[in-house]
């Protein structure tokens, strides 16, 4: 797809033969998402779900730098740095968006072509059909930044099998499309040079999307986590981050020995925030309630430390010599995330789209 002018919109949403097109438009930004990203989304999903003329909803991105980065983290560390009221407004308002395609009417195709990450995964994990490509790395890498595994990662994580999804959350870990159609986060794999044929498929047959794909989907080949699945059950089973680290600190072999130095390297205080939001995530049973959760919890974090000081260290002065505040996860008390957790004012509180 040929890269877009400077003046074109950030995300190109449009109906073409009973398909809502929704195009992700920042190929330089690897289409991190903004608030006008999210609010134009918002304004076309609402009326398409109203409209019988649209049969299914294709979410895709242009150029060949990858599907999406995640979000505008500067603008969260600026916004976070001062009042806050910025960024509160874009989590309030993608958290709506994730929500929106959770309970979406119509089915929805993404596709993950490249980078898949943070923001990227929120608009992908809540569609029908998550199509994966040989391009495709997918990740929560926000434990990396002082941030968290947000936009609905406190109930897809704990979903997938055993404790993969807590190990992806807690490292950063990122995998390919074999391992991604291994664990249920992406549904079909397609080779990137068949994407286009698919996509001109769907639109000659937008009302049978199973009928588009079939002769594009193909065997991912052997996904390379199938040999540490039973580790990660094992290694990362354990009641708290505390006890994680310990078993992989005597744990012999270099796999073990890999993660917990990527552990290290982590925000002690996002590592055990990320490891409460899976386990309460894990027992609701409501997709808003994850979502209000997650907005109380990036309301704080976004003006903690550690996150200001993760934007700075990774992607600002890029030094990556982050240092973290407490220093370590045995530091992060209970106290100090009873209240990154506390529930906000009533009138502060995250709600879904009426």
């Amino acid at each position: 797809m040929t890269p877009p002018d400077l003046d074109e919109p950030e995300v190109l949403c449009r109906v073409e033969s009973g398909v809502g097109r929704i195009t992700l438009n920042r190929p330089k930004a690897l289409h991190a998402l903004t608030l006008t990203m999210c609010e134009d989304m918002i304004d076309a999903l609402s009326i398409w779900r109203h409209d019988e003329a649209v049969q299914c909803i294709l979410v895709d991105h242009s150029g060949e730098r990858g599907f999406c980065a995640g979000g505008d983290i500067r603008m969260l560390a600026e916004s976070g740095a001062g009042d806050a009221v910025e960024a509160r407004k874009f989590f309030h308002t993608e958290y709506r968006l994730n929500h929106l395609l959770f309970t979406y009417s119509k089915p929805v195709v993404t596709v993950m072509d490249g980078v898949t990450m943070g923001g990227g995964v929120g608009l992908a994990m809540p569609s029908a059909v998550r199509i994966a490509t040989e391009r495709t790395t997918y990740a929560m890498p926000e434990t990396g930044i002082g941030l968290f595994p947000d936009v609905g990662g406190g109930w897809f994580l704990p979903r997938l099998p055993g404790k993969a999804g807590l190990w992806l959350a807690l490292t950063g870990a990122r995998i390919k499309a074999a391992d991604c159609c291994a664990l249920g986060i992406a549904t079909h794999y397609m080779p990137s040079e068949k994407v286009e044929a698919f996509k001109a498929a769907l639109l000659a047959h937008p009302g049978s999307i199973a009928a588009a794909m079939a002769a594009f989907v193909e065997d991912p080949g052997h996904a390379r986590i199938a040999a540490h699945r039973a580790d990660i059950d094992r290694l990362f089973g354990e009641g708290d981050v505390e006890a994680i680290i310990a078993n992989l600190a005597v744990e012999p072999g270099d796999w073990a020995a890999e993660q917990l130095a990527t552990l290290t390297t982590k925000s002690p205080q996002t590592l055990k925030v990320a490891f409460r939001q899976l386990r309460t995530g894990a027992l609701l049973d409501d997709f808003a309630a994850n979502m209000a959760m997650e907005y109380r919890i990036g309301a704080r974090v976004v003006r903690r430390h550690d996150f200001l000081e993760g934007v700075r260290a990774v992607i600002i002065d890029k030094d990556n010599a982050p240092r973290w505040d407490p220093p370590t996860v045995e530091a992060v008390t209970d106290a100090m995330l009873d209240d990154i957790f506390a529930p906000l004012s009533p009138d502060e509180e995250w709600t879904p789209l009426t």
